[in-house]
């Protein structure tokens, strides 16, 4: 049988990942779907976001786990959410991601491609080189790698400094190795893609667009585009059908990590999971969350919020000090009414931020 193409779709945190797969599967043109998203830290948030976003009211959408694989096996699978919620994806992969495509496998007369949405925090390279195992490579290929990148924190400097004076500063020295990891992760996303969607164009000002887009080419391969992108609308057509098979052709795409036994995370970031009862007016939770961003380092805040005399679910995300929120449903009468708030930085202290939170004056 044929392989099952994969495209892996990674980039920073909070680039626009899951808005993009979102649109993709909301405007699927009829294919059958299957979306693994590696999620940072114990809550599924953008798992649970994908999985709410009312793709098509005709679609079958199951949650399959390792636990709960044999139960499905006979369903069908148009827009199949599976969630791999143990930290970073090259960490975790020998532990669910092989038995995980093994179960997708056995089903590939009914899937016509996979997305796999990575963690901001994931190398891709790892990833890509899973499909060399031999239990994988007879059933599946990686079409294609798009790596996001949030265009308006990168004009900010938000991501990796000022732009022009990163440029400046690696043109004087070609053999800088001072990279922090985050920056060592952002040169190594874009090493190893397909397509650069430039994700939050219209954020950009007209000044600043052109010098975003030409840092981003100078530090790409000549056969990488880059796209620009606004609220993750993109054609199905762009985003699939590469026929790059990734796996085959490592080579071309260097690592900071390749000659290196192993792969070493920043033991420093971690993510905090907040879950309380107590709701939230949501002006007065983003102000407290803007001080905290004073004392903590904070790189991504994302979750679902209780609002009092609400009946919809608040949807909050927050990337650096820019914050965005909306209601996405109905709380479900099955489900608790309470907060879930995901932070994900360095060296964050839970008690603080439990402590900044749960403050009788935010309600």
């Amino acid at each position: 049988m044929h392989k099952i193409p994969v495209t892996i779709i990674t980039g920073f945190l909070g680039s626009g990942k899951t808005t993009l797969i979102r649109h993709l599967l909301r405007n699927n043109e009829g294919r059958r779907i299957a979306v693994l998203v590696n999620e940072f830290g114990e809550v599924g948030i953008d798992g649970d976001l994908l999985k709410t976003c009312q793709i098509c009211d005709d679609v079958t959408e199951e949650n399959v786990s390792n636990s709960d694989a044999n139960k499905t096996e006979n369903s069908e699978l148009n827009s199949t959410i599976l969630e791999l919620t143990n930290g970073c994806l090259c960490c975790t992969v020998q532990e669910e991601f092989l038995p995980t495509m093994q179960e997708l496998l056995k089903r590939r007369d009914r899937i016509d491609s996979i997305v796999i949405e990575t963690s901001g925090l994931a190398l891709p390279k790892p990833l890509v080189q899973a499909f060399r195992w031999p239990e994988i490579r007879t059933g599946a290929t990686v079409d294609g790698v798009i790596t996001v990148v949030d265009g308006a924190a990168l004009a900010e400097g938000q991501l990796v400094g000022d732009i022009d004076a990163l440029n400046s500063q690696r043109q004087a020295d070609p053999n800088l190795d001072h990279e922090t990891p985050i920056e060592e992760l952002f040169e190594d996303q874009l090493a190893c893609a397909d397509l650069v969607l430039l994700s939050k164009s219209d954020c950009i000002s007209e000044e600043n667009l052109p010098k975003v887009q030409t840092w981003l080419r100078e530090n790409l391969p000549d056969r990488v585009k880059v796209v620009s992108c606004d609220r993750g609308q993109m054609s199905i057509d762009v985003l699939l059908g590469f026929n790059a098979a990734v796996e085959d052709n490592l080579d071309s795409r260097p690592s900071h990590h390749d000659h290196e036994e192993e792969h070493e995370h920043d033991d420093n970031i971690n993510a905090v999971q907040i879950k309380a009862a107590q709701e939230f007016a949501p002006k007065a939770l983003i102000s407290q969350l803007q001080e905290l961003l004073e004392t903590q380092e904070i790189y991504r805040i994302k979750g679902f919020v209780a609002v009092p005399g609400k009946a919809m679910r608040l949807v909050l995300q927050g990337v650096g000090r820019r914050f965005d929120y909306f209601y996405d449903r109905p709380w479900n009468p099955d489900e608790p009414r309470e907060t879930q708030l995901v932070f994900i930085g360095e060296n964050l202290d839970r008690s603080a931020i439990e402590t900044a939170l749960l403050s009788p004056t935010l309600v």
